[in-house]
């Protein structure tokens, strides 16, 4: 069975290349961590005194500005980081989805990149193979699939990227905000397979600052601020309590039809 566990995980980042000591004394606003004042190094504290313990079928979403520790709480979810203090446990299979184009080689072709990231994202080569054709169906590619990727657009880098990542069947997903560069219709199109990966996943934690993106693939949420968890509950309660207003009279109309049609994506759960 997966599961995470963090108990008082912080981390901190020391800038040992700052042009000043007086950056100690500041500090970053709504933009970034904390600068620690107790070393003669500049400390970035990113993520502070984090606890929390999520098991199967969790799908939680990550909101907060710009630098609230989204993204360091995701690495140390997927092990990346060691916390400074605190501790972490991680069971289960992670597929970390920071950067839709890490893992993707420009020199060599769209189907040897769909084997390379395949294998990157935990899966086998004997895996990745059956995917192949599915994946090639989706991204609509073609025969620029024999092709180097240096000759791709980004938006067609982005449509190999999305099928290779909508393709796996991970324990643990871990997605960090980076679909763009594609037309309307094809998004429609990965964000259908974004929900049937979801589905297929055992637990998800998704940052992201779109709240239809929230409403179709979570139910719970925690609420990141200057590296310190400043809420937990419902999507709704807390996406509510961030934003100030009620995200569902905003939602797009399509957004309400998905979720009247999913109840295991309701908007009405309760607190985690």
């Amino acid at each position: 069975m997966v599961s995470i566990d963090v108990w008082n995980a912080s981390v901190d980042f020391p800038i040992f290349d700052a042009k000043s000591r007086s950056l100690k004394k500041k500090v970053l606003g709504k933009v970034g961590g904390k600068i620690g004042t107790d070393s003669r190094v500049p400390i970035i504290e990113a993520l502070h005194d984090v606890s929390l313990s999520l098991k199967d079928g969790d799908r939680v979403g990550l909101v907060g500005h710009n630098g609230a520790g989204k993204s360091t709480l995701l690495r140390v979810l997927a092990g990346i980081y060691e916390p400074t203090r605190g501790a972490s446990r991680i069971v289960g299979r992670v597929a970390p989805v920071f950067d839709l184009g890490v893992g993707m080689d420009p020199e060599i072709s769209g189907f040897e990149n769909i084997m390379i990231r395949g294998l990157f994202l935990g899966m086998t080569r004997k895996e990745m193979a059956k995917r192949v054709d599915d994946i090639a169906e989706f991204t609509e590619l073609g025969d620029y699939l024999a092709m180097p990727l240096r000759t791709y657009s980004t938006g067609m880098r982005v449509r190999l990227a999305l099928g290779v990542v909508t393709s796996i069947d991970p324990e643990i997903l871990l997605l960090d905000e980076g679909i763009g560069a594609v037309d309307a219709a094809f998004l429609n199109k990965a964000r259908d397979r974004l929900v049937d990966l979801v589905k297929r996943s055992g637990m998800l934690v998704f940052a992201s600052h779109q709240d239809d993106l929230l409403f179709e693939l979570c139910d719970t949420a925690i609420w990141m601020d200057e590296g310190h968890m400043k809420l937990r509950g419902s999507l709704r309660e807390v996406i509510t309590a961030y934003k100030g207003r009620d995200p569902l009279p905003h939602l797009p109309p399509e957004t309400l039809e998905r979720l009247d049609a999913s109840p295991a994506l309701s908007t009405n759960s309760g607190d985690a």
